[in-house]
């Protein structure tokens, strides 16, 4: 493929990073978008940006995606083909007492987003949303042709948003909007506000670890290489109408009326926690003290992901087990904690 300029948000976080990496080693020109808030260690996040920024072909925009004007030049000025949108404020928990900062930027920045590819031309938004908007679903695996109208916390809440204002603006205003469902994304420079980071710090500090559910859930734990492969991917196919699509039947995960498409990427063999806490054991080489918790408020008990759809239309599957991924984890914690 003839390079392009892709605009990629979060582009300090954990997999904007890691996008921004894989599209600038394949000769994309990538112009990122990060404030580098403190909602978890600033400087990891630059040290993740200070390996852009080493790049010829990266340029970096230190603006939040709340404040429109700034966003407004940033687009006009840059004009990219494509924009992947990572930028969000994570956590299911932390919604729970700071609800207004998830509106500002899951749901404000996105506007701001949508009309940023509007206004210039661009030619596919992928955007992430997460396996969180399956809030109270049951039914094993979470599919994209499921309903998601009971999402369990505002995180989830406003990442369903995005998917409805990204389906209104595809049809509007016809560009192509692809939205991604992450299924509990780990991996090197991930974030400390994740399991397996706060179990590893524990574990070689000898504190316990605190263990949700009894440590009974089951999760699609998704290894980051896996998830940059598919969000890459997923930017090279901008989805059309769906010919098939049945007004009288919508389908969630498509539209006839838009160029507009949902995917589950996640790996599909969930792991439960327990297993995943004994992998990061081995890896180690210490044991874990746990104490054991109830599952918490906005959390769902299980995920898995049926990837069926971005296996048949974008021509991948994850497939990085938790043995290796976590085994890629711990090395890299070692080395940049010198642990």
């Amino acid at each position: 493929m003839a390079s392009k300029t892709i605009l990629v948000t979060g582009s300090a976080g954990f997999i904007g990073s890691h996008v921004a990496q894989k599209l600038l080693d394949r000769g994309d020109r990538v112009i990122g978008v990060d404030n580098l808030n403190d909602y978890y260690d600033v400087s990891l996040k630059q040290a993740r940006l200070d390996r852009l920024l080493a790049h010829p072909d990266y340029t970096h925009a230190a603006i939040d995606l709340a404040d429109r004007a700034a966003m407004e030049a940033v687009f006009a000025a840059q004009t990219p083909q494509g924009v992947v949108n990572l930028a969000a404020q994570a956590g299911v928990r932390y919604a729970a007492e700071n609800p207004h900062i998830y509106v500002d930027s899951n749901i404000i920045g996105f506007l701001h987003v949508l009309e940023g590819c509007r206004q210039h031309g661009v030619e596919h938004l992928v955007f992430a949303s997460t396996s969180s908007v399956y809030g109270a679903n049951t039914a094993m695996p979470f599919s994209e042709h499921q309903c998601t109208d009971h999402p369990l916390s505002l995180y989830a809440a406003s990442k369903k948003a995005n998917e409805a204002m990204a389906h209104s603006y595809a049809h509007l205003y016809g560009f192509p909007c692809t939205g991604l469902r992450f299924f509990t994304v780990y991996g090197p420079w991930g974030r400390p506000d994740m399991a397996l980071f706060l179990f590893a710090r524990a574990i070689l500090a000898g504190e316990p670890i605190r263990v949700f559910n009894h440590g009974r859930h089951k999760r699609s734990f998704t290894y980051i290489d896996d998830i940059v492969e598919g969000v890459v991917r997923t930017l090279d196919r901008p989805p059309g109408k769906d010919a098939a699509w049945d007004s009288n039947r919508p389908d969630p995960a498509s539209s006839g009326v838009a160029p507009y498409r949902i995917y589950n990427i996640g790996n599909e063999q969930p792991v439960e926690l327990m297993r995943y806490i004994e992998v990061l054991e081995q890896c180690l080489g210490r044991k874990a003290s746990m104490e054991m918790l109830p599952l918490q408020a906005g959390d769902v008990p299980d995920t898995e992901a049926d990837v069926s759809d971005l296996v048949a239309n974008v021509g991948y599957r994850p497939m990085v087990p938790v043995e290796e991924g976590v085994a890629r984890f711990v090395a890299w914690y070692r080395d940049y904690y010198n642990a």
